[in-house]
C-alpha cells in the first residue's frame, strides 16, 4: 500500500512443490509487506519534495525574470531594450527555442506583420525581416486574440490549423507555441510567441501561467510607450500652438496699435517667415482683371525681391484670371510639397522655376466676401512637406490680414465722412431730445387734462348743489324758530334734545359751514382751470393766448415745491406783471418753456443750504413787458431770475447743448433747456 491506495503486491511463491505454510511465515511476510508499504510512502514524499523545490525555484527565476521586465519597463520605455530583454530571458527560462515579437501592420486588417524581436538558438532559423502574409488570420483568429485569449498548441500537426497558417509556421520550423496577444490600450497590436522547434511539447500551466504575466506586462509598456509618444507630440504641438498665438497675437496687437497696412504687412511677413523658417512669405494682391502684383514681402538673404523701390513683379497667372481666382474663391489653402512631383501647367511652371520656387503653400486673403489676395510662404532652397497645422496657421494669418485691410479702409471712409456723421448725430440728438421732451409733456398734459376733467365733474355737481342747500338750509331754520315761537313750553325731551346738540351754537354755525363749503368748491375750480390751461391739449395750432395765464397755471402746478423745506425757507415769488396784450404763440410748448426754466430755478435754490446763503431768503422773480426785435418789431419779453449763486460762464456756454447738465447724476436728464431753446428761438 501507498497510504491509502493499492500500490503492488509481494509475492512468496513456492514452484518445487505444494507447502503448508507456517503461521510464523505468513506473520513474517506481512511484517515485510508493511515496511515496503513504509518505504514507498516516503520515497514518495521525498520525490514531491524534491519536485516542489524544483518547482518552487523555478517560480523564483520566472518571478525574478518577471520582476527584471518590470523594472525594465519602469526605468525606461524604450520599446526596443524592453522588448530584447524580455526575449532574451524568457526563451532561456522556458528554454524554448524561439521567443520572438510579431507585430501586424496597421493597414493589413490583421493579415500582414513582421517579428521586430527575437531570441533564438542558432541551430534554428531567424524570423527577424521575413514580412508574411496570412489571408486566413484576421478573418479566423484576430478576433479571438483581441479579445484577450492565448493560445496553446502542444503539437502543431493535430492541431486543427487552416492549410495558410499551418504553412507559414512550417516556414519557421514551428513544432509546438504558446501565443499571446499584445494589446495596446483596446486594440491588437502584435504577438508574443514562444516556439518550440525540435518537436512537439507539453506545455506545463506554470509556463503557460507566466508567458501570460510577460504579456499582460508587455501590453502595459507597449500602452505606456504610446502614451509618452502621445504627450511628446502634444507637447510638441502645444509649444507650436503656444508660438503661433503669440505670433498671431502680436500681428493683432499692431493691428490695433495702428491701422497702417503696410506696417503690418512688415511686421506679419517679417514673424511668419521667421516662425515658419521659410524662404519667403509675400503679399500678393488682385486686381480688377484678377491679374495682380506682390505688395510686401520678408524674404531671406540669397534670394531676389519680388517687392521694393524700382520692382514691379506681377505673377500673370492665366488661371486665376480666367477662373476669377480659382479655387481660392472658395477660400480654399493650397499646398506643394514640390513643384516637379505636382502637375502645373507649362506656364505656371515656368514661372515657379524663374522665381527659384520648390516648394509652396498659399491662402487666400478675404476681405469680407471679397477675394482681396493671397499670402504665400515659399520654399527656395528645397522641397517642404508641408504640416497641416502650418497650412492652419497660415490661413489664420490671412484672416487676420483681411481684418486689417477691411479696418484700414473703414478708417479711411471713416475720415472722409467724419463731418457729416458729426453733424448728422448732432441732429439725431437734438431731434431725440425734442422728441423725448415732447413725449414727455404729452405724457404730462394728458394727465393733467384728464385730472382735471375727473374732478371737474363732481365738483360742478357739488358747487351747483350747494347753492340749493343753502336755502333749503336757510327755509328749515326759518320753520324751526317758528316753532320754537309758536310752542314755547316743549316738551321735556325736545328741551333735553336741545341741550345736547347745542342747537343755538347749530343755528349759528350751519350757514357758515356751507359758505366755506362754497368757497372751496370754487378754489377747485379754478383749480382744475388752471390745469386745463397748463395742458392746452385742445391748442395744438398758433393763436393769441394771455402769457400772464400760462405763467400762472405752471406756478399753480409747481406750488408744492415752492413751500418751505428743512435745508431752505420758503422760497418767495416775486410777480412783475406788465401789461402785456394776447401773444400769437403755441400755448402748450410755452408753458413748457415755463415749466423747465421756473423747475430749473427753485432746482438751483433748493440745492444750496440755508447756512450758505447769509440769511438771504431764496426768491424766484417773474417781469414781463413789451419790448422790440431789432428795434420795429414789438415783442413779449419774460424774464425770469433766482437769487442764487449761478453757474461758471464756462458751463453757460453749454447750458442749450442736449444732454448738458450741471445737476447730480439721477436729478436731470440735460435736455429742459435744450427744449425750450428750439421752442423759443
Amino acid at each position: 500500500m501507498k497510504g491509502n491506495e493499492l500500490w503492488g503486491l509481494l509475492c512468496v511463491h513456492q514452484c518445487s512443490a505444494p507447502r503448508n505454510w507456517e503461521s510464523s511465515e505468513i506473520q513474517f511476510a506481512t511484517q515485510i509487506s508493511a515496511q515496503l508499504s513504509i518505504a514507498l510512502e516516503q520515497a514518495d514524499l521525498l520525490a514531491q519534495t524534491q519536485q516542489q523545490t524544483v518547482d518552487l525555484h523555478y517560480a523564483a527565476e520566472q518571478q525574478r525574470i518577471l520582476f527584471e521586465v518590470v523594472a525594465k519597463i519602469r526605468e525606461s520605455l524604450d520599446l526596443d531594450t524592453i522588448f530584447r530583454t524580455t526575449t532574451t530571458e524568457l526563451r532561456r527560462i522556458l528554454n524554448a527555442d524561439r521567443v520572438g515579437i510579431y507585430r501586424f501592420d496597421p493597414d493589413s486588417n490583421f493579415n500582414e506583420g513582421e517579428f521586430i524581436t527575437e531570441d533564438v538558438l542558432p541551430v534554428f532559423g531567424s524570423a527577424m525581416a521575413v514580412k508574411t502574409r496570412d489571408q486566413c488570420f484576421g478573418e479566423n483568429y484576430a478576433n479571438k486574440y483581441s479579445q484577450g485569449q492565448i493560445k496553446v498548441f502542444p503539437d502543431i500537426a493535430t492541431a486543427g490549423l487552416s492549410d495558410c497558417h499551418a504553412d507559414i509556421l512550417a516556414q519557421f520550423a514551428i513544432k509546438a507555441q504558446i501565443i499571446m496577444p499584445l494589446m495596446n490600450g483596446s486594440q491588437l497590436w502584435g504577438l508574443l510567441c514562444v516556439h518550440q522547434c525540435d518537436g512537439s511539447r507539453n506545455w506545463k500551466t506554470s509556463e503557460i501561467q507566466f508567458a501570460t504575466q510577460v504579456g499582460t506586462q508587455l501590453s502595459v509598456a507597449l500602452e505606456q510607450a504610446d502614451l509618452l509618444a502621445k504627450t511628446r507630440q502634444q507637447t510638441i504641438d502645444l509649444q507650436w500652438a503656444a508660438q503661433q498665438q503669440r505670433i498671431l497675437f502680436e500681428i493683432v496687437v499692431k493691428i490695433r496699435e495702428s491701422l497702417d497696412i503696410n506696417a503690418i504687412f512688415k511686421t506679419a511677413t517679417q514673424e511668419v517667415c521667421q516662425f515658419m523658417q521659410v524662404d519667403r512669405i509675400a503679399v500678393y494682391r488682385f486686381n480688377p482683371d484678377w491679374s495682380g502684383q506682390y505688395v510686401a514681402e520678408f524674404v531671406k538673404d540669397g534670394w531676389s525681391k519680388l517687392v521694393g523701390e524700382g520692382i514691379n513683379t506681377v505673377w500673370e497667372n492665366t488661371y486665376l484670371q480666367s477662373h476669377h481666382g480659382g479655387r481660392y474663391i472658395n477660400n480654399e489653402t493650397l499646398a506643394v510639397n514640390d513643384i516637379y512631383q505636382a502637375c502645373h501647367s507649362e506656364c505656371n511652371f515656368t514661372i515657379l522655376e524663374r522665381f527659384q520656387v520648390q516648394a509652396y503653400a498659399i491662402a487666400p486673403i478675404f476681405v469680407g466676401q471679397e477675394l482681396w489676395g493671397l499670402l504665400a510662404a515659399y520654399q527656395h532652397s528645397a522641397p517642404r512637406c508641408w504640416e497641416s497645422s502650418e497650412l492652419k496657421f497660415l490661413a489664420q494669418i490671412a484672416n487676420q490680414l483681411g481684418v486689417a485691410i477691411q479696418q484700414a479702409d473703414f478708417l479711411e471712409k471713416t475720415r472722409g465722412q467724419s463731418a457729416q456723421i458729426a453733424q448728422n448725430l448732432k441732429d439725431l440728438q437734438d431731434t431725440q431730445a425734442q422728441l423725448i421732451q415732447t413725449e414727455k409733456m404729452s405724457g404730462l398734459g394728458q394727465l393733467v387734462a384728464g385730472i382735471a376733467h375727473e374732478i371737474n365733474n363732481p365738483v360742478n355737481f357739488i358747487y351747483g348743489n350747494l347753492n340749493h342747500a343753502t336755502d333749503y338750509t336757510e327755509k328749515l331754520l326759518s320753520l324751526l324758530e317758528l316753532y320754537q315761537q309758536q310752542y314755547f313750553d316743549a316738551s321735556p325731551e325736545i328741551g333735553e334734545l336741545t341741550e345736547d346738540i347745542d342747537l343755538e351754537f347749530l343755528l349759528e354755525d350751519l350757514p357758515k359751514l356751507l359758505l366755506s363749503m362754497k368757497v372751496g368748491a370754487d378754489r377747485i375750480r379754478q383749480i382744475v382751470l388752471s390745469l386745463r390751461n397748463f395742458s392746452r391739449l385742445d391748442e395744438s395750432q398758433m393763436k393769441a393766448v394771455d402769457i400772464h395765464e400760462g405763467i400762472d397755471s405752471t406756478l399753480l402746478i409747481l406750488q408744492h415745491r415752492l413751500k418751505s423745506s428743512s435745508d431752505i425757507g420758503n422760497i418767495v415769488l416775486v410777480k412783475e406783471y406788465g401789461n402785456l396784450p394776447l401773444v400769437e404763440c403755441y400755448a402748450g410748448q410755452l408753458n413748457q418753456v415755463f415749466m423747465n426754466v421756473i423747475g430749473n430755478a427753485i432746482d438751483a435754490l433748493q440745492s444750496e443750504k440755508l447756512s450758505d446763503r447769509k440769511f438771504v431768503n431764496p426768491q424766484i422773480k417773474i417781469s414781463t413787458a413789451v419790448g422790440q426785435i431789432n428795434g420795429d418789431v414789438p415783442s413779449a419779453v419774460i424774464r425770469i431770475s433766482d437769487n442764487g449763486s449761478g453757474i461758471s460762464e464756462s458751463m453757460r456756454e453749454r447750458i442749450f447743448d442736449p444732454f448738458f447738465t450741471t445737476k447730480p447724476i439721477g436729478k436731470g436728464t440735460g435736455l429742459g433747456l435744450s427744449i425750450s431753446y428750439q421752442i423759443v428761438v
